[in-house]
């Protein structure tokens, strides 16, 4: 057993968490610089790190972000798990703005963007069937019902690479393949988190209808920026209702901690000294065996 460190990667609208006390620090990463400096700091007795997905200020776009260095960063700050939190669009009329989806599956369509921490040199091959810890996901739906925000647990979200909106037509068929919400930052993020062996959740909080609700004035930055700040409010509410349900309680081990254990492929006799070097942080634990 060990206790918790709880990487936050706070998405549109959700810079700062007020409460926790702490410092800014920079971290490098053999992959780049991440989006921000990190925040280390404690709420309610838990260890908290967290990272503005797109900067202070909101200043790099969905497809810019540097997903490996963030996810390296809080992995190399000793986050033992990450919630996300991000603006999405919905596909379904019982999830209006204001809800918070909690996701459980995802469609990846984003395609200008690095997805793996692996590649040639050292290949690994991590099971992506259930992308989301169970665990992490049920107390953030907690948190999120604490604030009084309406929560739906479970959920499959369509990544884009956006950073354009759907046109109908894209609209349309993603609501046909059954998918809940939509939104550009998710993807490879989930992806990269449990490469570095990161128990995931992702809490999606709806700020509009996707343009397939024609009835509906199509979606521009105005509408969402309103529903955005109130859902950042919340957000606020629920990493701090998330830290108090930590609070005093010792984090027993995930299957995902040791998801690395089956999925390295490359014999240790033929993988690439660089790469190998670059996996310290995210795969350190394996390659050093």
């Amino acid at each position: 057993m060990t206790k918790w460190v709880l990487g936050i990667i706070g998405g549109s609208g959700l810079y700062d968490i007020p409460g926790v006390e702490g410092d800014w620090e920079t971290v490098e990463t053999p992959w780049g610089a991440p989006s921000d400096q990190l925040f280390r700091g404690a709420l309610e007795g838990v260890d908290v790190v967290f990272l503005p997905r797109h900067g202070a200020g909101h200043w790099i776009s969905p497809t810019r972000i540097n997903y490996r260095a963030n996810i390296d960063a809080l992995k190399r700050a000793g986050c033992t798990d990450i919630i996300s939190l991000s603006a999405c669009g919905s596909f379904r009329e019982e999830l209006p703005p204001g809800t918070f989806v909690i996701v459980d599956q995802y469609i990846d369509r984003t395609f200008a963007r690095e997805k793996s921490f692996f590649g040639d040199g050292v290949v690994a091959h991590v099971s992506m069937a259930h992308p989301v810890c169970p665990r992490l996901s049920k107390l953030a739906a907690d948190a999120a019902r604490e604030t009084g925000a309406p929560v739906v647990e479970g959920g499959t979200y369509l990544a884009m690479e956006g950073p354009q909106f759907s046109t109908l037509a894209e609209s349309k068929l993603y609501r046909s393949w059954g998918c809940d919400v939509i939104g550009m930052t998710a993807m490879p993020e989930a992806k990269l988190a449990r490469e570095a062996e990161l128990p995931y959740a992702n809490v999606a909080m709806v700020t509009d209808f996707d343009c397939w609700r024609e009835e509906v004035a199509h979606v521009t930055v105005t509408n969402v920026l309103d529903v955005l700040h109130a859902n950042a409010e919340k957000a606020k509410g629920l990493v701090a209702h998330l830290a108090r349900a930590l609070s005093g309680v010792e984090r027993t081990a995930s299957p995902i901690d040791t998801c690395l254990d089956h999925a390295l492929i490359t014999a240790p006799d033929a993988r690439e000294a660089e790469l190998v070097a670059k996996l310290d942080a995210v795969a350190g634990r394996v390659l050093r065996k």
